[in-house]
């Protein structure tokens, strides 16, 4: 280290300390690595302490315009790559005050008062989580728009649904989608939640316990967006709850976007042929010319294990501390920048590749058909049309699926005399009931997956979401 940085930095930590850190501790110990990212954050909240202190006669007017005016010098060398970072200064606030030093003169130290790094990272921090939850709010209307657009135009369009990845019973494209709809409209309450619980400013509780100046909290909390300060400075400056809820909304909404991926894989397989990905998200092979690989939606699918591994890495982090603040807090920001970059990506990738996909109806017809589907209306209909109890209708369903396998098709081929061989109740109408078509249809149940179900409930996301 360089004794002008050795300087730097011991002047940044006062009279304590004769000497500069070790190498290997600098290493350790500087964070302007990875907290640059927090740069906006950082001269937004500055600004607004210094019109807080010049307020409360804390600070000279002078002063105050003096650091809000170097304050926005410093933010535009930094957004235009001018800057010269030095690890020596540790961090982000360190980093930003000596530049400012040089830019304003004395008057820069005069910015800290009433502040202590404790409550300026934790208002940085929170600040930066808030904007990705503001992000995130604002990808996945978008995301659930492709979506309902792909139910508007499938509301009719049959395809099997699924338990244990066996054909169950008849569904309608437009309700799959809707399904996904259904899960990223609760994320999105998930990050709006979470936004509401963390807008409380920490800014005012110092290292841990308050300070002695007259400071306007509420002043700096309007200042920068937020309800309200937070009520307790010990809680302020050691609260990480805000991260640890946006990596949670983070997670289970990286959840949801994996299923989805893994259906896409699955579908567009040659097995399945249920979905064309376009030729901007799929790749072909080195070797196998007639390969198209969905590497889009395989490489999300592989993403959202580091949005769970942040996760639980900051819940280990912040499981045995006690109050307030330990250093142990610094490692709360790579893995939680991290999984907000992963969580942008796979929302605008999802959003592309469902946007651009085709339905292969022809195929998804033709599986709905398959696999004994109906079976469960042939139960239905044994039960309203000849009053047999369920579990009857149930033996005697069964058993048509048996002789239907046996004779190896399905049960729409089945002859009427067939079906009467196994029970001698059955009428000609049962045929109304077999193909995938009334089956679907007749799914008027709320929350079913009768067409006219799906066109209703799109009509109503088109509104919800316009």
């Amino acid at each position: 280290m360089s004794k002008s940085s050795e300087s730097s930095s011991n002047k940044m930590w006062g009279g304590r300390f004769a000497t500069g850190p070790d190498a290997i501790m600098e290493a350790i110990n500087a964070s302007i690595g990875f907290d640059r990212r927090m740069a906006r954050q950082d001269i937004e909240g500055s600004r607004a302490h210094a019109a807080m202190l010049a307020a409360q006669g804390i600070v000279t007017d002078t002063d105050a315009e003096a650091i809000r005016e170097g304050l926005l010098t410093v933010l535009s060398e930094i957004e235009a790559g001018d800057f010269a970072w030095s690890a020596a200064l540790e961090d982000i606030h360190m980093n930003v005050e000596a530049r400012l030093t040089e830019i304003v003169g004395p008057a820069a130290g005069r910015l800290h008062t009433a502040r202590s790094r404790n409550d300026q990272v934790a208002l940085d921090f929170r600040m930066w989580v808030r904007d990705q939850c503001d992000a995130a709010i604002d990808a996945l209307p978008r995301l659930m728009s492709a979506l309902v657009a792909q139910a508007d135009a499938g509301a009719d369009w049959v395809m099997p649904g699924f338990t244990h990845l066996q054909t169950a019973q008849p569904v309608t494209w437009g309700h799959h989608m809707l399904a996904y709809t259904e899960m990223f409209a609760r994320d999105l309450g998930r990050f709006r939640d979470a936004r509401s619980r963390m807008n409380e400013s920490p800014l005012g509780a110092a290292a841990l316990a308050g300070t002695s100046f007259p400071i306007d909290r509420e002043m700096t909390a309007k200042a920068l967006g937020f309800d309200r300060p937070a009520a307790n400075s010990l809680d302020a400056v050691s609260d990480r709850d805000f991260a640890l809820e946006f990596l949670s909304a983070a997670s289970i909404c990286a959840m949801h976007l994996s299923r989805l991926a893994e259906e896409l894989v699955i579908w567009s397989s040659a097995q399945f042929r249920f979905v064309r990905l376009s030729d901007r998200w799929s790749t072909g092979s080195s070797i196998m010319p007639q390969k198209r690989n969905p590497d889009a939606a395989e490489l999300l699918r592989a993403k959202i294990g580091r949005i769970f591994g942040a996760q639980t890495a900051l819940l280990m982090v912040m499981k045995g501390l006690p109050l307030t603040y330990s250093k142990d807090m610094q490692e709360d920001k790579e893995q939680t920048f991290d999984a907000a970059d992963s969580l942008m990506l796979a929302l605008a990738a999802m959003t592309g590749m469902v946007g651009d996909m085709t339905a292969q109806t022809d195929d998804l017809e033709a599986a709905a058909s398959s696999g004994f589907s109906t079976a469960t209306d042939l139960a239905d209909w044994l039960v309203r049309e000849l009053g047999l109890p369920f579990r009857e209708a149930h033996h005697v369903t069964g058993s048509l699926v048996k002789l239907a396998e046996d004779a190896g098709i399905d049960l729409p081929d089945l002859t009427l005399e067939q079906m009467r061989i196994v029970h001698p109740g059955i009428t000609g109408a049962v045929f109304d009931v077999l193909g995938v078509h009334n089956s679907v249809a007749s799914r008027t149940s709320f929350g079913g997956t009768a067409p006219a179900n799906v066109r209703a409930q799109v009509a109503l996301w088109k509104e919800r979401l316009a």
